[in-house]
C-alpha cells in the first residue's frame, strides 16, 4: 500500500468543453486496472461537448446541480449525492446550471491497450443546453 502523489489541477481543453472547467486526476489506472477517476469543477454555464465512452461513464455529483443531456433531448438535473450512469457508447454531455458552480466525480474505464476510451464530438448548442429538464436523485 502507498500514497499516490497528487497531480496539479488542470484546465480542461477548449476542444472538449464550453466555458471554464477544471479537473483533478484522482486515478488513471495502469494495466491491469482500467479505472479512471477525475474530480471535475464547472463554472456556471460550463459543460462538456457531446461525447461517449466505449465502456460507459458514471457521474457522482459532489456540489451544485449537474445537467446531463442525451441525444434524445432528455436533460437530467442531478443534485449533490446523486449518481448518473451513461451506458457504453451513449453520446451525452454534462455540465453546470447557468447560475451555479457544479462539481462531480467522473468515473470510467479505459478500453485497454491503445484503444480510445472517449470519442469527442461537437459542442452542445444553447438550444440543447436549455432543453426541458427532468429532476432526479
Amino acid at each position: 500500500m502507498e500514497f499516490v502523489p497528487s497531480r496539479p489541477t488542470v484546465k480542461a481543453p477548449a476542444d472538449w468543453f464550453t466555458g471554464d472547467v477544471w479537473f483533478d486526476v484522482i486515478h488513471a489506472g495502469q494495466e491491469p486496472s482500467r479505472l479512471r477517476a477525475n474530480l471535475v469543477r464547472f463554472a456556471p454555464g460550463a459543460r462538456t461537448h457531446w461525447h461517449s465512452h466505449v465502456l460507459g461513464q458514471t457521474l457522482h455529483v459532489v456540489s451544485g446541480v449537474a445537467l446531463v443531456g442525451t441525444r434524445d433531448g432528455v436533460v437530467l438535473e442531478a443534485g449533490p449525492g446523486s449518481t448518473v450512469t451513461c451506458p457504453p457508447g451513449e453520446e451525452h454531455w454534462h455540465g453546470a446550471t447557468p447560475d451555479r458552480f457544479m462539481e462531480h466525480l467522473a468515473l470510467w474505464e479505459g478500453a485497454g491497450g491503445d484503444a480510445p476510451e472517449t470519442a469527442w464530438h461537437e459542442p452542445v448548442t444553447e438550444e440543447q443546453y436549455d432543453g426541458p429538464r427532468t429532476t432526479g436523485g
